[in-house]
């Protein structure tokens, strides 16, 4: 049996058959700090191994299920901070690849209950799971854009198998947040309930993956999922690349002061 007990940011806890993983920085609506980032990784990796588990809810501590990266962190230097621009490229290259491989590696289902706001990676993680259940009060929304940054942690690879190519693109390009019956409707959420039932809803569904046939309903996953890892070997590397040149730019420099700041940022295209 797995053992979770070393993670810090993640809360991860068994009841029967059913893992349930809560992205635990509740204080910052679980945004992403380093920490967190190779925790998940970690985290995915043990779940894969997980002979006890037969199935996996994703969900968030308070009111939201994750904002995305942490931009505090990540503009005091405390991702990374100290070593050369070129390594931190490419820590961010790798980094990102092997978060959604380690996801993509695991055969049990997974179920998102998103209890609130799912933003930028936090929508890729959300978005990666296999059946995502939400609240009727979440927004979805891929925001990189709106920080000057390319939509490659896995957006420009999930959104447009989950709707249009051009609507992908809109979304993508906008950083618009979607409105948790809007999401329902063109695809992105399988289920939209109130609230205060969003935990019982997911894990209600887990449980009853897990006490179905969980050999035939893995070795199904693995066959729908054949697409998904085709996209991903072929835009994931691109599209990190291009994130992580995108965070060399001016633009990206002056979101992250701007958000700090809390003003709007003034884009130059440089």
């Amino acid at each position: 049996m797995s053992d979770y007990s070393n993670l810090k940011t993640l809360l991860v806890e068994r009841k029967g058959s059913v893992l349930t993983i809560t992205l635990n920085r509740p204080e910052v609506l679980n945004a992403v700090n380093k920490e967190m980032d190779d925790e998940l990784r970690e985290c995915f990796h043990m779940v894969s191994q997980d002979r006890e588990a037969d199935a996996v809810v994703v969900t968030g501590a308070g009111r939201a299920f994750c904002a995305g990266g942490d931009i505090k962190a990540i503009q005091a230097g405390n991702w990374d901070g100290e070593m050369s621009g070129t390594v931190r490229l490419q820590n961010s290259v790798r980094s990102g690849f092997d978060m959604i491989k380690a996801m993509l590696e695991i055969e049990q289902p997974i179920i998102a209950a998103v209890n609130g706001d799912a933003v930028g990676l936090g929508a890729t993680l959300a978005l990666f799971c296999d059946i995502a259940i939400a609240s009727d009060t979440a927004r979805i929304g891929d925001t990189h854009i709106r920080v000057g940054a390319v939509a490659g942690d896995g957006g420009a690879v999930v959104w447009p198998l989950l709707m249009s190519l051009s609507r992908a693109k809109e979304f993508l390009m906008t950083g618009d947040l979607i409105s948790a019956a809007e999401a329902e409707r063109i695809g992105l959420f399988n289920h939209v309930v109130p609230v205060e039932e969003v935990q019982s809803a997911a894990f209600a569904l887990a449980e009853r993956l897990a006490n179905g046939p969980t050999v035939a309903i893995r070795w199904t996953k693995m066959a729908l999922n054949q697409r998904l890892i085709d996209e991903v070997n072929r835009v994931l590397p691109l599209s990190i690349a291009l994130e992580a040149l995108s965070f060399t730019t001016k633009d990206y420099a002056e979101a992250i002061n701007a958000f700090t700041e809390k003003r709007p940022p003034q884009f130059k295209g440089q």
